[in-house]
């Protein structure tokens, strides 16, 4: 049995099509995988506390040092990164805001990005030798973005800081197993969008 963790970055709700993807993504895994269990974190509607001093002051402690009182300014990260080792599969579904992520998300980088908790340095000094602690764990990344040609090579790949900066980041956490499904040409509306969905729910429906 795996535990899939749901994570939703949109700002709109039932009017968010990354949503519709998470759901229908939910819906086909469920049916496929009835004994799997879901977690839905969300990063979008709520709001996900930014890195703040005190957050700095009690991440850096080394873990040996620590202790109740001086990390109280991760308490919130500690829930989320527990969360995050807890489950095997991750789904972000997250619109494409500027070419980027909406704020809610990284706000929720910021908080799980942990030196000793999702990532360390190999030899334990700052030595630019990076090591993702997060093992075993696949992820899906489901987009909605406007425009389209995105992908590496296309016309808008250099334009793309949204779901290269996901796998990146991710991929520096240790999570190397990730998959793009991409829901485009929303400005575009009509038989073009329309055509764009069915493309990507049949995607889905194949995993």
């Amino acid at each position: 049995m795996k535990k899939v963790l749901i994570i939703n970055a949109s700002v709109r709700n039932e009017r968010s099509h990354s949503r519709k993807l998470a759901r229908l993504f939910m819906e086909n895994w469920q049916e496929k995988n009835p004994a799997d269990s879901f977690t839905n974190r969300e990063v979008g509607l709520s709001e996900i506390p930014p890195v703040d001093e005190g957050w700095i002051a009690s991440a850096f402690i080394d873990p040996e040092a620590r202790n109740s009182e001086n990390q109280k300014g991760v308490a919130f990260s500690n829930e989320l990164i527990k969360e995050l080792k807890g489950h095997d599969v991750y789904v972000i579904a997250t619109p494409m805001y500027n070419w980027s992520i909406p704020s809610g998300l990284k706000a929720y980088i910021d908080q799980v990005m942990r030196i000793n908790e999702t990532w360390k340095f190999r030899s334990g000094q700052p030595d630019g030798d990076y090591v993702g602690l997060l093992k075993n764990k696949q992820l899906f990344i489901l987009s909605s973005r406007g425009d389209t040609g995105y992908g590496e090579g296309e016309k808008n790949g250099h334009m793309n800081y949204q779901t290269t900066y996901l796998k990146f980041i991710f991929g520096m956490m240790g999570v190397k197993n990730a998959s793009v499904i991409s829901l485009d040409n929303e400005e575009f509306g009509g038989d073009r969008f329309e055509k764009s969905k069915l493309a990507i729910y049949q995607k889905i429906k194949a995993i």
